[in-house]
Protein backbone atom coordinates (compact mmCIF):
# COMPACT_ATOMS: atom_id res chain seq x y z
CA UNK A 1 0.00 0.00 0.00
CA UNK A 2 1.18 3.42 -1.08
CA UNK A 3 0.05 7.09 0.20
CA UNK A 4 -0.70 10.16 -1.81
CA UNK A 5 2.33 11.00 -1.77
CA UNK A 6 3.80 8.70 -3.85
CA UNK A 7 1.52 9.28 -6.74
CA UNK A 8 3.50 10.53 -9.95
CA UNK A 9 2.48 10.41 -13.53
CA UNK A 10 2.30 7.00 -15.16
CA UNK A 11 1.80 5.47 -11.56
CA UNK A 12 -1.35 2.75 -12.12
CA UNK A 13 -4.11 2.90 -9.13
CA UNK A 14 -5.91 -0.05 -8.58
CA UNK A 15 -9.79 1.51 -7.33
CA UNK A 16 -12.67 -0.62 -7.14
CA UNK A 17 -11.01 -3.04 -9.16
CA UNK A 18 -10.18 -0.66 -12.09
CA UNK A 19 -7.09 0.20 -13.23
CA UNK A 20 -6.39 3.33 -13.92
CA UNK A 21 -3.03 5.69 -14.93
CA UNK A 22 -2.27 8.71 -13.35
CA UNK A 23 -1.61 11.58 -16.01
CA UNK A 24 -2.00 14.72 -14.25
CA UNK A 25 -1.55 15.30 -10.42
CA UNK A 26 -1.37 18.38 -8.48
CA UNK A 27 -0.78 18.42 -4.38
CA UNK A 28 -3.09 21.24 -3.05
CA UNK A 29 -2.33 22.83 0.01
CA UNK A 30 -4.74 25.44 0.67
CA UNK A 31 -4.40 28.29 3.85
CA UNK A 32 -7.70 26.95 5.74
CA UNK A 33 -8.39 22.96 5.70
CA UNK A 34 -6.64 20.14 5.18
CA UNK A 35 -4.06 19.08 1.89
CA UNK A 36 -5.64 17.50 -0.99
CA UNK A 37 -4.31 15.81 -4.13
CA UNK A 38 -6.00 16.57 -7.13
CA UNK A 39 -5.73 13.89 -10.24
CA UNK A 40 -6.57 13.31 -13.62
CA UNK A 41 -6.88 9.62 -14.17
CA UNK A 42 -7.28 7.53 -17.07
CA UNK A 43 -8.77 4.02 -17.10
CA UNK A 44 -6.29 1.72 -18.55
CA UNK A 45 -8.64 -0.70 -20.47
CA UNK A 46 -11.77 1.88 -21.86
CA UNK A 47 -9.21 5.19 -21.93
CA UNK A 48 -12.09 7.05 -20.16
CA UNK A 49 -10.54 9.74 -18.79
CA UNK A 50 -11.85 11.14 -14.70
CA UNK A 51 -11.05 13.68 -12.50
CA UNK A 52 -10.63 12.26 -8.55
CA UNK A 53 -9.40 14.10 -5.38
CA UNK A 54 -7.89 12.26 -2.29
CA UNK A 55 -7.38 13.54 1.18
CA UNK A 56 -3.11 14.25 1.69
CA UNK A 57 -1.96 11.34 3.40
CA UNK A 58 -4.67 8.97 2.49
CA UNK A 59 -3.66 5.09 1.67
CA UNK A 60 -4.08 3.84 -2.06
CA UNK A 61 -3.83 0.97 -4.06
CA UNK A 62 -1.11 0.63 -6.69
CA UNK A 63 -0.95 -2.00 -9.20
CA UNK A 64 2.42 -3.22 -10.44
CA UNK A 65 2.43 -2.94 -13.91
CA UNK A 66 5.46 -4.10 -16.34
CA UNK A 67 6.16 -2.02 -19.56
CA UNK A 68 8.45 -3.87 -21.35
CA UNK A 69 9.69 -3.67 -24.74
CA UNK A 70 8.13 -6.16 -27.23
CA UNK A 71 8.68 -6.57 -31.14
CA UNK A 72 5.85 -6.82 -33.27
CA UNK A 73 6.39 -9.90 -35.31
CA UNK A 74 2.90 -10.32 -37.93
CA UNK A 75 -0.82 -11.32 -37.04
CA UNK A 76 -2.86 -14.01 -36.83
CA UNK A 77 -6.57 -13.75 -37.17
CA UNK A 78 -7.23 -11.50 -34.86
CA UNK A 79 -4.68 -11.53 -32.52
CA UNK A 80 -1.63 -9.40 -33.06
CA UNK A 81 1.92 -11.44 -31.63
CA UNK A 82 5.10 -10.05 -30.32
CA UNK A 83 8.24 -11.10 -29.32
CA UNK A 84 9.79 -10.28 -26.29
CA UNK A 85 13.08 -8.88 -27.06
CA UNK A 86 15.08 -10.17 -23.69
CA UNK A 87 13.75 -13.34 -23.21
CA UNK A 88 12.53 -14.68 -27.01
CA UNK A 89 9.22 -15.43 -25.64
CA UNK A 90 6.08 -14.68 -27.54
CA UNK A 91 2.24 -13.03 -26.31
CA UNK A 92 -0.62 -13.18 -28.38
CA UNK A 93 -2.25 -9.66 -28.14
CA UNK A 94 -6.32 -9.12 -28.90
CA UNK A 95 -6.99 -5.98 -31.97
CA UNK A 96 -9.21 -4.64 -28.91
CA UNK A 97 -5.74 -4.15 -26.74
CA UNK A 98 -3.55 -2.85 -29.42
CA UNK A 99 -6.49 -0.48 -30.87
CA UNK A 100 -5.24 2.17 -33.41
CA UNK A 101 -1.67 1.61 -32.92
CA UNK A 102 -2.63 -1.26 -35.64
CA UNK A 103 -2.51 1.59 -38.07
CA UNK A 104 0.74 2.46 -37.06
CA UNK A 105 2.79 -0.94 -36.96
CA UNK A 106 5.30 -2.12 -39.25
CA UNK A 107 6.69 -6.20 -38.70
CA UNK A 108 9.64 -6.14 -36.66
CA UNK A 109 8.98 -2.59 -35.29
CA UNK A 110 10.07 -2.29 -31.41
CA UNK A 111 6.83 -1.05 -29.55
CA UNK A 112 6.10 -0.78 -25.72
CA UNK A 113 3.95 -3.58 -24.21
CA UNK A 114 2.37 -2.40 -20.45
CA UNK A 115 1.43 -6.09 -18.71
CA UNK A 116 -0.24 -6.45 -15.41
CA UNK A 117 0.05 -9.71 -13.99
CA UNK A 118 0.60 -11.51 -17.25
CA UNK A 119 -2.19 -9.67 -19.19
CA UNK A 120 -1.36 -6.95 -21.99
CA UNK A 121 -3.49 -3.79 -20.96
CA UNK A 122 -2.16 -1.62 -23.62
CA UNK A 123 0.38 -0.72 -26.67
CA UNK A 124 2.35 1.94 -26.21
CA UNK A 125 4.15 3.15 -29.55
CA UNK A 126 6.52 6.02 -30.03
CA UNK A 127 4.80 9.78 -30.20
CA UNK A 128 5.89 9.23 -34.35
CA UNK A 129 6.62 6.95 -37.19
CA UNK A 130 8.19 7.10 -40.38
CA UNK A 131 5.76 5.09 -42.86
CA UNK A 132 5.99 5.01 -47.06
CA UNK A 133 2.88 5.79 -49.22
CA UNK A 134 2.54 2.74 -51.54
CA UNK A 135 -0.52 4.77 -53.38
CA UNK A 136 -1.91 8.47 -53.91
CA UNK A 137 -3.51 10.04 -56.66
CA UNK A 138 -1.51 12.48 -58.72
CA UNK A 139 -1.50 16.05 -57.44
CA UNK A 140 -2.87 18.62 -59.57
CA UNK A 141 -1.26 21.94 -58.85
CA UNK A 142 -4.11 24.73 -59.58
CA UNK A 143 -6.33 22.17 -57.30
CA UNK A 144 -6.92 24.13 -53.77
CA UNK A 145 -10.54 23.15 -53.35
CA UNK A 146 -9.31 20.68 -50.23
CA UNK A 147 -6.53 23.30 -48.78
CA UNK A 148 -3.74 21.87 -50.64
CA UNK A 149 -4.08 18.06 -49.48
CA UNK A 150 -4.94 14.45 -50.63
CA UNK A 151 -5.66 11.29 -49.45
CA UNK A 152 -2.73 8.86 -49.35
CA UNK A 153 -2.64 4.99 -48.21
CA UNK A 154 0.71 4.28 -46.24
CA UNK A 155 2.58 0.57 -45.96
CA UNK A 156 0.00 -0.53 -42.98
CA UNK A 157 -2.95 0.41 -45.31
CA UNK A 158 -4.02 3.07 -43.03
CA UNK A 159 -5.00 6.48 -44.77
CA UNK A 160 -3.58 9.72 -44.14
CA UNK A 161 -3.99 13.57 -45.45
CA UNK A 162 -0.30 14.61 -47.33
CA UNK A 163 0.15 17.81 -49.03
CA UNK A 164 -0.57 17.81 -53.15
CA UNK A 165 3.22 17.35 -53.96
CA UNK A 166 3.88 13.99 -52.59
CA UNK A 167 3.90 11.23 -54.35
CA UNK A 168 3.76 7.45 -54.24
CA UNK A 169 6.73 5.77 -52.46
CA UNK A 170 7.92 9.03 -50.67
CA UNK A 171 8.63 8.32 -46.67
CA UNK A 172 6.79 10.30 -44.43
CA UNK A 173 6.70 10.99 -40.68
CA UNK A 174 2.85 10.30 -38.93
CA UNK A 175 1.55 11.38 -35.43
CA UNK A 176 0.52 8.18 -33.98
CA UNK A 177 -2.09 10.35 -31.59
CA UNK A 178 -4.45 11.09 -34.31
CA UNK A 179 -2.55 10.28 -37.81
CA UNK A 180 -1.41 13.73 -39.02
CA UNK A 181 1.47 14.12 -41.49
CA UNK A 182 4.25 15.44 -39.94
CA UNK A 183 6.49 15.87 -42.84
CA UNK A 184 8.38 14.18 -45.42
CA UNK A 185 11.63 12.36 -44.60
CA UNK A 186 14.64 11.72 -47.15
CA UNK A 187 16.44 8.97 -47.25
Amino acid sequence: MATTNDIKNGTVLNLDGQLWNVIEFQHVKPGKGGAFVRTKLRNVLSGKVVDKTFNAGTKIDTATVDRRDYQYLYKDGADYVFMDTDTYDQIHVSAETVGNAANFMLENQTILIALHDGNPLYVELPPSVVLEITYTEPGLQGDRSSAGTKPATVETGYEIQVPLFLETGTKVKVDTRDGSYLGRVND
